[in-house]
């Protein structure tokens, strides 16, 4: 038959002919998502729970899941001794994630929260003795006739409820600002609360004792100044004050095996810090810092005799949130590293510290995966589970490989 020559329009020839049609549209299709490299697109359309990623790091190979999604710039999460995790949304709703799902929990309105810029509903902890008195404390930034300002709340929590809830302390920060709150919380093994407060955009703030803005706090679980704290026989200094001379710091946590706090915060441009905290110590913020003004010069010098030098300073910054000290079992090669959330560049950071504070290995891991990461958390698991803060944010857990 001549190459030519007009076939017969059979109903086997049509089938035949729109089968192969389809075939090559869908081979098409293929090679364009292939080659698009938009994995954000790709990532949208994945179930709840559903691996996103596997992933290998110089220590661990591992794999990216995501848990649940939709929720509105979570912020801060802590788990119970059940195992859920209770979670906070910056515009003020608390939820819990249990058995694989997402659940509101019912609260009374909080009239004296003040949502605007970086304010809102920020971290959560559990009091010591949760298991008994089924307290939880919480930050967020609290109106004033003008502005708003860093303050605490405790309330009870029971059967996905919150009841009997209390603002125990309201930082004296004199700012009209929006940003810069700070807000981490963290009991340590005595039973005190620390709170770290931003310098709330007046970064002078955090030299003056008689300001909460631009330190960390040590409080009792009502709220109040221990007698044993480093400023408390000072009259010209706030009774409440552990340490001095910080920017912003979004991240604490305990040493697993000495017990001491470290602490991330915010550089300006350049000079992200991890610090080492002690008692009564000024972290040198804004004589001392390893960043320079945003629109470009210096800012005071990098050394001070009677103020600290940071641990580890990152520039260019990578605008460092939660922290905590792995000391699982699910990540063997992980055990007793710093991790950090970075919301810039959208990653995890790994560091592992000599026992003198030394930097041995740095690591990125997941760099723009999963949007900003403002949160962190080990397991009861030993898994590692994050806090995505976007407005469409999400809870992830990384799982080893078996």
């Amino acid at each position: 038959m001549p190459f030519f020559q007009r076939q017969k329009l059979t109903p086997s020839f049509l089938i035949k002919r729109l089968s192969l049609s389809f075939l090559f549209t869908f081979f098409c299709l293929s090679l364009v998502q292939a080659n698009s490299g938009n994995s954000y697109a790709a990532e949208k359309t994945l179930a709840p729970g559903e691996v996103m990623a596997t992933l290998r790091s110089e220590r661990e190979n591992f794999r990216l899941v995501r848990l649940a999604q939709g929720l509105k710039n979570p912020w801060g999460m802590v788990f119970l001794p059940d195992q859920s995790l209770l979670i906070t949304e910056r515009g003020g709703q608390f939820f819990l994630y249990k058995a694989g799902h997402l659940e509101k929990i019912t609260m009374p309105p909080l009239p004296d929260l003040h949502v605007r810029g970086q304010g809102g509903l920020l971290d959560v902890t559990l009091h010591p003795d949760f298991a008994t008195n089924h307290l939880i404390y919480f930050t967020y930034s609290h109106s004033l006739a003008l502005g708003s300002t860093t303050a605490v709340a405790r309330a009870r929590l029971e059967q996905n409820q919150l009841r009997d809830v209390q603002t125990i302390f309201i930082a004296r920060t004199d700012s009209s600002a929006s940003i810069h709150f700070g807000s981490r919380l963290l009991f340590d093994r005595h039973g005190y609360l620390f709170v770290t407060i931003g310098d709330r955009g007046n970064r002078d703030s955090a030299q003056q004792l008689t300001l909460h803005s631009g330190k960390v706090l040590r409080l009792t679980d009502e709220g109040k100044a221990p007698p044993d704290n480093p400023f408390s026989d000072n009259s010209d200094a706030l009774a409440e004050i552990f340490s001095l001379g910080h920017r912003n710091p979004q991240g604490l946590a305990l040493h697993p095996d000495t017990g001491e706090l470290w602490l991330s915060e915010h550089g300006p441009k350049g000079g992200d810090e991890i610090n080492q905290l002690i008692a009564g110590a000024n972290y040198g913020w804004p004589v001392i810092t390893y960043g320079e003004e945003y629109s470009g010069g210096t800012i005071g010098n990098k050394e001070h005799p009677d103020m600290q030098q940071p641990r580890h300073q990152w520039t260019p910054s990578i605008a460092p949130a939660g922290i905590t000290f792995y000391n699982g079992t699910a990540f063997p090669g992980w055990r007793g590293d710093l991790l950090t959330a970075a919301l810039k560049f959208r990653m995890l950071v790994r560091q592992r510290y000599t026992t003198n504070g030394d930097i041995t290995e740095e690591e990125q891991l997941i760099p723009h995966r999963i949007g900003r990461i403002r949160a962190i958390s080990q397991g009861p698991d030993d898994l590692i589970y994050l806090l995505s803060d976007e407005s469409k944010g999400g809870l992830y857990r990384l799982e080893p490989l078996k």
